[in-house]
């Protein structure tokens, strides 16, 4: 039997934004986020910049793979995110920025944030109030506590409660 991978976060949240912002103009670009299909990932690689295998990702059956796009421009991937429904909250395995993304030279801010909201939205949405968990890198859980409001609740455990969760949710989705 195969062994579920444990992953610990290490993207750095840049930027809160209400959806994506060009890092060159500073125009905000609305997102949408759909479920990645196989034929998504054809260029979602480590020889493109990318630094997980997103392709094995996908193939995991707990948990459901989302893209973060640019509203009416569903094929350029902005970011990923790996996500299950453990029953009373979402757990949050993975977030990748496109590699175009990240870095000082970075096309668009805004994409880790946005994931993050997106798994609270899903939370709520299924009724479990937004909770959201995730292990955390060490040098990154202060990080997580400011930027997304995140709670440090053992080890490299952190987790998203209701009110952080609605904070994100109405700072990315206004509707």
């Amino acid at each position: 039997m195969k062994k579920n991978i444990l992953y610990h976060l290490d993207i750095e949240i840049d930027r809160l934004t209400n959806s994506v912002q060009n890092t060159i103009s500073g125009d905000s670009f609305a997102t949408d986020v759909f479920e990645v299909a196989k034929a998504d990932l054809k260029n979602v690689v480590k020889a493109n910049g990318w630094k997980f295998d997103w392709k094995a990702v996908v193939k995991e059956t707990d948990r459901k793979v989302y893209k973060l796009t640019i509203k009416d421009n569903p094929d350029i991937i902005q970011g990923l995110a790996s996500i299950s429904d453990y029953g009373d909250h979402f757990y949050l395995h993975l977030v990748e920025s496109a590699p175009f993304n990240l870095g000082k030279s970075k096309l668009y801010a805004g994409v880790p944030g946005n994931l993050f909201a997106f798994t609270c939205k899903l939370s709520w949405d299924k009724g479990y109030d937004g909770f959201v968990s995730f292990q955390s890198k060490t040098k990154l859980i202060e990080h997580y506590e400011s930027s997304l409001g995140a709670t440090h609740v053992g080890g490299h455990k952190m987790v998203i409660f209701p009110k952080a969760a609605l904070k994100l949710i109405k700072q990315y989705f206004q509707t």
